[in-house]
């Protein structure tokens, strides 16, 4: 059984490789290159390990460092769905929900349905793990896109509200982190990095 389920890990373990293929609209702070899906999904496992303490409920830290770090998996068969895309919803799809079973079913069955557990409970979002978890997914890119003259709220000439509508997540997991955003949101506007209407 043992073997069973290492080699059922180890398959699974080698699916997963293809998310470092996955490429973001985000750019690395102060860079010109695009992050790949593993350099978000680390650098988010971080941020949740680092700011933790400012959750506005007490959070299992090891559960939303599981959802940062498998929550888009599913990419590896949908793709990457661009938060300010304005002919698809990026909302959780039929077409995630089918990635999700296929690469999380690679696992053994116990696994497997834990994994799929924890990637709907993020995308649900009512949890207060989940609630942070997307703060931390929604914090990231603002952070990047502030480090580059304006990143993707630039170059696809995004404007603020949209903006704000999509960050005002950060909210629900952070009142302090939220603070510290919108202010580097209404900086942004100041600088002439975000366009406001």
């Amino acid at each position: 059984m043992k073997t069973e389920n290492l080699l059922k890990q180890v398959a699974f373990i080698k699916e997963i490789d293809k998310l470092k293929y996955i490429q973001r609209r985000t750019k690395l702070f102060n860079s010109d290159r695009n992050e790949n899906d593993v350099e978000h999904s680390w650098h988010l496992a971080m941020m949740t390990l680092v700011l933790a303490e400012h959750s506005d409920k007490p959070i299992d830290v090891l559960k939303v460092v599981k959802m940062v770090l498998i929550h888009d998996l599913v990419e590896i068969d949908a793709g990457d769905t661009f938060i300010y895309d304005t002919t698809k919803n990026h909302t959780n799809t039929e077409e995630e929900l089918l990635a999700a079973k296929r690469i999380f079913g690679l696992l053994p069955e116990p696994q497997a349905q834990e994994f799929i557990a924890v990637w709907e409970e993020f995308e649900e979002g009512i949890t207060d793990e989940s609630k942070f978890a997307r703060a931390m997914d929604r914090f990231e890119p603002l952070l990047q896109n502030t480090s580059n003259n304006g990143g993707t709220w630039a170059e696809f000439n995004v404007e603020y509200q949209t903006v704000y509508n999509k960050k005002k997540a950060i909210m629900d997991g952070s009142s302090s982190i939220w603070n510290y955003a919108e202010n580097l949101l209404n900086e942004s506007v100041e600088k002439g990095i975000l366009r406001k209407e």
